[in-house]
């Protein structure tokens, strides 16, 4: 597999996670202009953000848990040279999941489906670890 092969995944990643964090930050700057927030009740991080910009907010800071997994496998997978076909069509699911739990997240925010969707990228999250780790301890 070619360096570009394995790192376009990542690379949508990054992008998506990029995208929530300044449409996150645009929509705070709108609150603190509009007064519909005043910066003493969220100066300590409290969530008195207005709703919407609650759950754009946490659709950025779920990029910020699962996917660092993800960011450090492919890594590996890199300077190991254990990436393969399997390896990237699961990272190419689980990016996939990603963009579609975030796009659940910031229109109906139905937990009944961003629930799943988070489940399922991580399983396969974690087949992607489970396939890493049998191969290099089988080399070991």
């Amino acid at each position: 597999m070619s360096v570009m092969e394995i790192l376009l995944p990542v690379f949508v990643q990054v992008l998506l996670t990029f995208v929530l964090l300044f449409w996150t930050g645009y929509l705070r700057a709108a609150d603190l202009r509009g007064g519909a927030v005043k910066p003493k009740d969220i100066a300590l991080r409290q969530p008195n953000w207005t709703q919407r910009t609650l759950q754009v907010g946490n659709a950025y800071h779920n990029q910020l848990e699962l996917p660092v997994l993800f960011y450090a496998l492919m890594i590996l997978l890199l300077v190991t040279r254990q990436a393969d076909f399997l390896q990237v069509a699961l990272a190419w699911i689980f990016v996939l999941l990603r963009v579609v739990h975030v796009y659940v997240h910031v229109t109906s925010n139905r937990v009944q489906v961003r629930g799943p969707l988070f489940g399922i990228g991580a399983i396969v999250l974690l087949i992607m670890w489970a396939v890493f780790m049998a191969r290099v301890i089988a080399v070991a």
